[in-house]
C-alpha cells in the first residue's frame, strides 16, 4: 500500500474511477432529465447555462445520456474481463500444472486466437453473433481469454516446482488442493492487475463496436453510439462528440493509470 500510494499515477486513476462509480451510481440524481425524453423544438442547441453540455437532434439532453452512458460503460467493461479471467485463469491453471498433451492443446488454442488482431476478432464474433450489447460483451470476452490464460500459465509453471509445493505434494496433497491452494495464488497479483488494464480496454472496445452499429443499440444511452450519432452533424454540432469522447477517454485513462500504480505497487522487485 506504501509504494501504491507513493504512485503519481494511483491518486489521480483512483480518483477518476471513484468518480466514475459514483456517477454511475446517481446517474437519475445528477441528470436534469431521462435520456431518452425528446423536445424537437430544443434540438441541436449548444451547451448553456440550461443545458450544460447541449442537446442532440432529437432534442435530448447530452448531459443525461453522458451520466446513464457510465454504467453501461462500467458494467460493460466489468463483464467481460470478469468472464475472461475466470476462463483464461483456468486454462492457464490446468496447462501450467498438468502440462503435456493438455497443455499443447490448450496453448494452440489460444495461439489461435492471439492470431487474429483483436478489434478484427471481436468484430468477426460480433459480426457472426449479430449486433447487439450481450453479443459485443461476449466477443471482448473471447478476445481477452488468451491473455489470461498466457499469463496465470507463466506463473504456474514457475511456482509448481516451488519447494513449498514439492512438500505438500510430498505430505499426500491432491492435485486438486495443490492447484488451488498452493499454486493459483501466486497469480493473483498479475491477475489484479491484468483485470485493471483490461476494463479500459474492455470500455474502449465497446465504445468502439457501438460506433460501429455493432454493439450497443440505440436508443440506450452510450458513449460510443452518441460518437457515431455525433459525427453527423460535424462541424456544426461539435459538442456531440466532444463530450462521450471525452467521457471515453477519461475512463480509459482512470483505467490504465491505476493499473499501472498496482502493477508497480505489487512488483516483488520493487
Amino acid at each position: 500500500m506504501r509504494r501504491f500510494r507513493r504512485h503519481p499515477g494511483a491518486w489521480v486513476g483512483s480518483f477518476i474511477v471513484l468518480t466514475l462509480v459514483l456517477v454511475a451510481a446517481f446517474a437519475p440524481l445528477l441528470a436534469d432529465r431521462p435520456p431518452t425524453q425528446q423536445d424537437l423544438r430544443a434540438r441541436l442547441r449548444p451547451p448553456s447555462a440550461e443545458q450544460p453540455f447541449g442537446t442532440d437532434e432529437f432534442g435530448r439532453s447530452v448531459l443525461s445520456r453522458v451520466l446513464h452512458g457510465a454504467r453501461l460503460s462500467l458494467a460493460t467493461g466489468l463483464l467481460p474481463v470478469a468472464a475472461a479471467l475466470v476462463l483464461g485463469s483456468t486454462i492457464g491453471l490446468l496447462a501450467g500444472f498438468f502440462r503435456g498433451r493438455l497443455d499443447a492443446v490448450l496453448m494452440r488454442a489460444m495461439d489461435v486466437l492471439l492470431a487474429f488482431p483483436s478489434l478484427l476478432l471481436a468484430l468477426a464474433v460480433v459480426g457472426t453473433l449479430g449486433p447487439g450489447i450481450v453479443n459485443a460483451v461476449i466477443a471482448i470476452a473471447i478476445v481477452d481469454v488468451p491473455q489470461y490464460a498466457r499469463l496465470v500459465r507463466s506463473v504456474v509453471l514457475g511456482a509448481r516446482e516451488e519447494e513449498y509445493v514439492q512438500a505438500a505434494r510430498a505430505l499426500g496433497a491432491r492435485d486438486g488442493r495443490l492447484m488451488w491452494r498452493h499454486v493459483a495464488p501466486n497469480a493473483v497479483g498479475p491477475i489484479v492487475v491484468q483485470a485493471t488494464l483490461g476494463i479500459g480496454f474492455a470500455i474502449l472496445a465497446i465504445a468502439g463496436l457501438s460506433f460501429l452499429g455493432l454493439g450497443v443499440q440505440p436508443p440506450v444511452s452510450d458513449w460510443g453510439e452518441m460518437l457515431a450519432r455525433g459525427r453527423r452533424y460535424l462541424p456544426d454540432a461539435t459538442w456531440l462528440m466532444i463530450f462521450p469522447g471525452l467521457a471515453v477517454s477519461l475512463t480509459v485513462l482512470g483505467f490504465n493509470l491505476l493499473g499501472d500504480a498496482l502493477r508497480d505497487a505489487l512488483d516483488p522487485k520493487a
